[in-house]
């Protein structure tokens, strides 16, 4: 395999997307595939947002470019990438320009019950930010429910082992063999 392929596992707040990457990983080294990680949610994290880039995309694109490129000159060729809003349309182009335009994408969205995840973040969220959220997870189940793309894999995560979940997801990908 020359050209580079990355998992996108997204998915609302609370839905398990980074015990999930973190159970594809173990997978995959189990099975001998060779890859890298990275949890989207701290390519940007940096305060002020820059002057123009409220959403931080422009420093999550140059971080993702900087790392990847690192993991591609070693030899890697496939990526497990998590954050929310990755599976959508709008992020494949960072994608596409840090890991090259043949790059492919499978994406899988995670799916979660506004109960399971509310749940889930209360047991989760310790700080001061649990009603914010709570807020924004909801929004962003809405957001992904309607605009992900019709090639987007929904894996429900409701009642199910992070183990059964991570071996749907490798399925998805071909990337290790049964």
């Amino acid at each position: 395999m020359h050209h580079a392929e990355v998992l996108l596992i997204g998915g609302r707040a609370g839905v398990g997307k980074t015990t999930v990457g973190w159970e594809v990983s173990a997978r995959l080294r189990a099975a001998g595939v060779p890859h890298a990680v990275i949890d989207g949610d701290f390519m940007g994290q940096v305060h002020p947002a820059p002057q123009g880039d409220p959403t931080r995309a422009v420093v999550v694109e140059r971080n993702l470019t900087a790392v990847w490129g690192n993991y591609a000159e070693l030899g890697y060729r496939r990526l497990v990438y998590t954050n929310t809003v990755c599976v959508l349309e709008e992020a494949a182009g960072s994608f596409r320009r840090a890991m090259g335009d043949d790059v492919r994408l499978h994406r899988v969205l995670l799916t979660a019950t506004d109960e399971t995840a509310a749940r889930r973040l209360t047991g989760r969220e310790l700080g001061s930010e649990l009603e914010s959220e709570l807020t924004k997870s909801v929004r962003k189940a809405r957001l992904l429910d309607d605009r992900a793309p019709a090639d987007t894999h929904r894996v429900t995560t409701e009642g199910r082992s992070v183990p059964d979940i991570a071996r749907e997801v490798v399925a998805h990908t071909g990337w290790a063999a049964p």
